[in-house]
């Protein structure tokens, strides 16, 4: 199910955590899943809880709480919008319009390509940089005006 790499990766969030506290490295263990297959299929889910000794109702749990994980299908370029009001104070409503328009767009869909999933998400802690968006919930960008949006776009192709 998932390459020796990434359970290599899980192995080493497991050795974080004593023997009888295997559940804590979930997180861990689902984001690396993620990385590899691109989103959290159930079969998916179900087979990191196992690997690390939970129930899969439990990874469900944390799978389904945070949304930082896919549980569907998305593009190549995962693009979260902060609309939270420091953001929208200061352009993140604009930079999550621009985007719309500009890939052609909803929220919560997928350009036809298959390159860019258009997401509005909640605070990412980085006010100070208003407006910001995250890239495939790794790469923070901040100052999103319409300029710095092409930029992106364009490096991201």
């Amino acid at each position: 199910m998932l390459s020796a790499q990434s359970l290599k990766e899980i192995d080493t969030e497991l050795a974080k955590y004593p023997a009888d506290q295997r559940r804590s490295a979930v997180m861990g263990a689902l984001r690396i899943a993620q990385v590899e297959k691109g989103w959290l299929a159930p079969e998916t889910i179900a087979f990191v809880a196992d690997y690390i000794g939970i129930p899969a109702a439990q990874a469900y749990e944390v799978a389904t709480f945070y949304n930082m994980y896919n549980l569907e299908p998305v593009g190549k370029y995962k693009l979260t919008v902060c609309t939270n009001l420091p953001c929208a104070l200061r352009g993140g409503v604009d930079a999550g319009e621009y985007l719309k328009q500009k890939l052609g767009i909803g929220y919560g869909e997928t350009t036809s390509d298959g390159l860019y999933t258009l997401i509005e998400g909640e605070c990412m802690g980085a006010c100070g940089d208003a407006p910001v968006m995250l890239v495939n919930n790794h790469s923070m960008c901040s100052f999103m005006t319409e300029e710095a949006i092409e930029k992106k776009l364009a490096e991201l192709k």
